[in-house]
Parts: structure tokens; sequence; C-alpha cells
């Protein structure tokens, strides 16, 4: 199958397209063989070290790394007071106490967050002002970042990528 079958609606890759280039030198080597998934799969892996760039430079402008980023947002989506248990931190990020601890440490020593007397870890109001702008700023560049996509294409690509998602997980998967 040649990239041209693989994309829809007759559109044609784009010439700076290394992924195309990859999968017709494949099937001019390896005719034998259906090649095309790598065509999503890689570009899905591009787009995510992409935007994972992406991401991590506008978190980099809040003076956040992802981890940091990841404690301080599921505190502030906690609602009021703004507390967790680190147990339940660690639970949301899929990592161990000793790992979300140490997440904790950073964000307390820079003022971000306090540990309760009841292994309770809560936004300070710094915490929270650091949070709501990062977390607008990151909402404005995630519009910018699929900006080039329609909003059927995005509905489209949601309901695909949760569908593909679904399917390699499967129903006792424990989601982050």
């Amino acid at each position: 199958m040649t990239t041209d079958q693989v994309l829809a609606d007759g559109d044609v890759p784009p010439v700076h397209d290394l992924v195309a280039r990859s999968l017709d030198q494949w099937q001019s080597e390896r005719p034998d063989l259906d090649v095309s998934p790598q065509g999503v799969i890689s570009r899905v892996l591009r787009l995510s070290d992409r935007l994972s760039d992406e991401i991590a430079a506008e978190y980099a402008h809040h003076g956040l790394d992802d981890d940091e980023y990841g404690v301080l947002t599921a505190l502030r989506r906690s609602g009021e007071p703004f507390e967790l248990t680190t147990a339940d931190l660690a639970r949301h990020a899929g990592v161990t106490t000793v790992e979300i601890d140490r997440r904790i440490d950073r964000l307390d020593q820079t003022g971000l967050v306090t540990r309760t007397d009841d292994d309770r870890v809560a936004l300070t109001p710094n915490g929270r002002s650091v949070i709501d702008e990062a977390f607008t700023a990151h909402v404005a560049n995630e519009h910018r970042l699929i900006g080039p996509l329609s909003t059927t294409e995005r509905a489209d690509l949601e309901r695909l990528l949760t569908r593909w998602l679904d399917a390699l997980e499967g129903p006792d998967h424990v989601s982050r």
C-alpha cells in the first residue's frame, strides 16, 4: 500500500513528511508487508514528542516542570480547600508515595504547597496564583497547538484516539 492510499480524502503528504518517505521506501523494499500502521504510529509518536516539548516550554515559563504542574493541577481541581492526601496525589500521578513526596518537597521549598499535620498537602495562596496563571496559559497553548484542526476534525480525532486508547488499555487499566 502506498502513502497516497493511506491518506484520506486524497490528501497528499507534505514534502517534508519523513514518515511518508519512510513508508514509500519500505513499500519499495518490502512490498510483501503492509507497513501502513507505521504511518499512524510514527506520526502519533512524532506528534507526542512535539506536543510534549511545546507543553514543557509553557510550564517552564511559570517555573514548573511536568511533575510539579501535575501536583498543582490535582490540588487545584480538588476544589476548596485545595488539599489532598499524599496517597491521593500519588494515585492521581500514577506514582509511588515516595516519588510524590519528592515532588511535594520541591513544591514546598518554593512555597507553592504546604504540608498539614494530617498527611495532607495544600496549595498556598501563591501556589494557587501560580497554577491559575499556568493553567490559563496552558489552555491557550493547547488551543494554539490544536488550531490547525477544524472543530469537526478535533471531535473526530478525540473520538478515534479515545476508542484506540480504550482498546489498548482494556477495562482493567487504571488511568492516571
